[in-house]
């Protein structure tokens, strides 16, 4: 067993920082969202920003765009040229994935400096990215109704996580301490 272990360190060890840096960087997330209910931002302020800048991109675009408080659940209505079109919900502000993101970086991680830049620019490219998707998949659900489905389940997600794998990809090949172990 201790041979098994000294053999698969690195693996071990990739797998708790990663483990325990999801767990604690969700659980604080959790915690913002129990602490955010209510405020003057519906239904936090993260998801309200998300929602704001979209309609502000939408409208940029060209498309009439209003976003309201949902009266029956914590999203906010995308509303286009008079068409309730989409909600934006907390799953859609990209925190959940920027988590995600931040957790592989840091359990692979390289020097501090390197490393903090690389989450810092690497979750702003995220953020963007994802208020983009949002925008251009409205514009595509307002065009192409019909294919809401493939739009919303596997063109859209496949955009931001294939973006993020790259990230990844591009840290490991580039800058994590695994790849000067390996030179």
């Amino acid at each position: 067993m201790k041979e098994l272990f000294i053999k698969y360190k690195t693996v071990v060890k990739f797998i708790l920082t990663f483990l325990l840096v999801y767990v604690l960087f969700s659980g604080l997330y959790h915690f913002y969202l129990e602490v955010s209910e209510g405020l003057k931002y519906y239904p936090d302020y993260l998801t309200h920003l998300v929602a704001k800048q979209t309609e502000t991109l939408l409208n940029t675009f060209g498309y009439n765009t209003q976003i309201l408080p949902h009266p029956d659940e914590p999203s906010m209505k995308v509303i286009v040229n008079g068409n309730y079109l989409a909600r934006v919900i907390e799953g859609c502000n990209a925190v959940s994935v920027i988590i995600l993101f931040m957790a592989f970086i840091i359990a692979f991680s390289g020097k501090l400096k390197t490393t903090l830049f690389f989450i810092l620019s690497g979750s702003v490219l995220i953020y963007a990215v994802n208020l983009f998707r949002i925008a251009i998949l409205c514009m595509a659900l307002y065009n192409y109704p019909e294919y809401e489905s493939v739009l919303h389940g596997v063109v859209f997600p496949a955009i931001i996580y294939g973006m993020v794998f790259l990230l990844w990809f591009f840290w490991v090949n580039r800058f994590s301490s695994l790849k000067k172990k390996h030179e």
